[in-house]
């Protein structure tokens, strides 16, 4: 599919659109979705379409992040960004119908014989803030779930990795009309103008600081919010567990896309007798995972110089306050950080209080399973939790006291992928949810429906209070007790 731009105000320069020009935007997509709310067969046709074009401009897309970042391998592209957002596609379409069908519950008994249901009703229009780290997932992954649900939308994918959002950009708005969904572009202060218009619903992907700004731009409207966050999630070892098999996975799980993940295990706990042995395995799995790491479109490249030089600080700050820097894979070079692991760590360190959000892997030394659930317990809910046992009283243990937005036991980061399961974040690591069933959720009103019969006890509850009704009211609180 060619790529072709309307002559119109819309399409004529989108990086150049105020805040005026998006709520003119807005207000047109309001108008059209009061007029025609999508039915059934329009949202099929409209995720039919999205996966259409996904597919048919992927080596556009997949060459688009690989300049964002300066090299990317086109293998991590297709598998943790199209790959899963196909699948999401699939899965939406395959249970579309019966998510939207009305859910009859059983009415009260002293409101009888009314009839209750619910349903899942569109909100109308909303706004989608990407995110650059997997710019094609992050933005179009929760349009999926407002399209399912029967909503219009206009999607703002990152700025930081320009390459991308322009081909997203081209690709989403020759695909369809501006009124139903449409892509605008544009740095921080544009980002700032889109966060402030009152959608019906906007849902935000990136930082913990940004996501408060998020909610403070969506506050005035009282425009409800989903925010996906992110934190410091921990990958806690039991020493009875295999170390290579959670070694293995571990480091898989942080290593990809240059370590620039949300849910990527941020450090591991584990008692200092493994240290070594840490220290060993990861050198040796490291090597098998990325034998020519430093050639081109072998290992990702940080995102751009500002972060680079934001990872290079806070190794140089752990290490001056005593921790031990691990490299292993050589030195770095422009914009390519190597794997390094971080030993003797403390919270004094920068690295122990910030996202990582690179290759560095910080090794923290905690004896027993409750000191593990006592760290994780005194700093913020993070994002996901990494717990390695097979011993199940242990495991439900831990699941009992903590708290996390997601769980993954004996692997990392693979709960997202599971489309019968919600992702998302718990206080500062976000709120709200989605994929499958819980983004058709998050982007629907459940709204009640009552119908009541042409005669109806309700009606002998009605003033003046007298009489039998004061005897059948009493007769009703009786019944009500527990």
């Amino acid at each position: 599919m060619g790529f072709s731009e309307k002559n119109n105000l819309f399409n004529k320069n989108c990086l150049k659109m105020d805040r005026s020009e998006l709520l003119q935007l807005l207000n047109k997509q309001k108008a059209a979705f009061r007029k025609d709310p999508p039915s059934f067969e329009k949202r099929m046709e409209s995720l039919k379409n999205l996966s259409d074009i996904v597919k048919e401009n992927k080596s556009l897309l997949i060459r688009a992040i690989n300049k964002d970042f300066g090299g990317r391998a086109e293998e991590e592209t297709r598998l943790l960004e199209i790959l899963p957002l196909q699948d999401q596609i699939r899965h939406s379409m395959r249970h579309l119908k019966n998510w939207m069908k009305p859910r009859s519950v059983k009415s009260s008994w002293f409101l009888i014989p009314a009839k209750a249901f619910y349903q899942y009703q569109p909100l109308g229009s909303v706004g989608i803030m990407g995110a650059w780290n997997y710019q094609i997932l992050l933005t179009l992954g929760p349009l999926i779930d407002a399209i399912a649900a029967g909503n219009h939308a206009i999607i703002k994918p990152s700025e930081m990795a320009p390459a991308s959002a322009e081909v997203i950009r081209k690709m989403i708005n020759s695909a369809f009309p501006e009124e139903y969904i449409h892509c605008v572009t544009g740095d921080a202060e544009m980002a700032k103008g889109f966060s402030s218009l009152p959608f019906d619903h906007l849902f935000f992907t990136g930082s913990s600081n940004i996501g408060k700004k998020i909610m403070a731009a969506a506050a005035p409207n009282l425009t409800p919010v989903t925010l996906e966050l992110g934190g410091k999630s921990p990958a806690v070892i039991h020493p009875s567990y295999p170390l290579k098999v959670a070694l293995q996975r571990i480091i898989n799980g942080k290593l990809f896309n240059g370590g620039q993940t949300c849910v990527a295990p941020d450090y591991i706990i584990a008692p200092d007798s493994l240290n070594d042995e840490i220290e060993n395995t990861a050198k040796s799995i490291v090597n098998t995972l990325y034998p020519d790491l430093k050639k081109e479109g072998k290992f990702t490249s940080i995102i751009n110089e500002k972060h680079f030089q934001r990872l290079k600080s806070l190794l140089e700050d752990a290490k001056n306050k005593g921790a031990r820097i691990v490299e292993i894979s050589g030195n770095d070079e422009h914009k390519l950080l190597t794997p390094k692991l971080l030993f003797n760590v403390n919270d004094e360190m920068k690295v122990m209080q910030e996202e990582i959000f690179g290759p560095i892997l910080p090794v923290l030394n905690l004896e027993t399973v409750e000191e593990a659930i006592n760290y994780i317990n005194d700093h913020h809910k993070p994002l996901a939790l990494y717990y390695f046992d097979n011993n199940s009283k242990r495991i439900k243990h831990l699941l009992k006291f903590t708290q996390s937005g997601g769980v993954t036991v004996n692997d990392t980061i693979y709960h997202l992928a599971q489309h019968r399961l919600p992702f998302g974040g718990v206080g500062n690591s976000g709120m709200g949810h989605y994929h499958g069933f819980d983004g058709f959720k998050t982007f629907s009103k459940k709204r009640a429906v009552m119908e009541q019969g042409r005669l109806a006890a309700s009606d002998f509850l009605q003033p003046p209070y007298t009489g039998f009704k004061q005897k059948l009211l009493g007769w009703v609180e009786k019944f009500s007790k527990v």
